[in-house]
């Protein structure tokens, strides 16, 4: 029988750098601190919790190490938001503060996305129902 899964608890990404990705988590995506954890950070925004922190190894860490959806793992992590305004808010925002990012893209009528990376080049994307 399989396992029962609820709901996802929370997500951890391995960072280059805890500060500079705690400030653009709070700051751009507007996550609060929930509280210092060892060798990184908890935040929280409603229900989803998201922990920061560097590599569990840091000497097995790869040099200038960047995140590469090809690679096995992670290949993006997406955000839902209210509507295609909230969208559009964000591009803005993106635009203000000089963050890459792609267009708005409408996935078949159900769905539109914006995708966009962190520090550490992490895909994100932030989505919003049709």
């Amino acid at each position: 029988m399989p396992i029962a899964i609820e709901h996802i608890h929370h997500v951890r990404l391995t960072v280059t750098d805890v500060d500079r990705a705690l400030a653009f988590y709070t700051q751009i995506l507007g996550f609060q601190v929930l509280r210092a954890v060892p060798g990184g950070v908890l935040l929280t925004q409603g229900a989803f919790l998201l922990g920061l922190g560097p590599a569990p190894d840091p000497a097995a860490a790869p040099a200038d190490d960047r995140f590469n959806e090809n690679r096995v793992g992670l290949d993006h992590l997406s955000f839902q938001v209210a509507d295609r305004a909230a969208l559009e808010a964000a591009v803005a925002l993106f635009d203000a503060q000089h963050i890459a990012h792609g267009e708005i893209k409408d996935l078949g009528g159900r769905l539109w996305v914006l995708a966009f990376r962190d520090p550490d080049n992490i895909q994100l994307e932030l989505s919003a129902p049709a």
